[in-house]
């Protein structure tokens, strides 16, 4: 996992602890009654800080990561 691997920049596991904070939340900045824009801002906001995420960190990082989850697969 990216969050673990301790090569991975405090700024990045930032982004990601955002993103899953923001996902377990209760409520959502914007209602989920609200037509489309309730559901939109869930389908914008969390991959967005996640590619944020993704951008600080290291290539070899998560170049690492992709083969530990691809030896545990198979």
């Amino acid at each position: 996992m990216v969050v673990k691997h301790p090569k991975t920049p405090w700024l990045a596991k930032a982004f990601l602890g955002l993103a899953i904070g923001y996902l377990l939340l209760p409520f959502d900045l914007i209602p989920d009654f609200i037509p489309v824009l309730g559901q939109l801002e869930d389908v914008i906001i969390i991959p967005f800080l996640v590619y944020i995420a993704l951008l600080f960190t290291p290539k070899e990082v998560i170049q690492s990561c992709r083969e530990q989850v691809r030896a545990n697969l198979l």
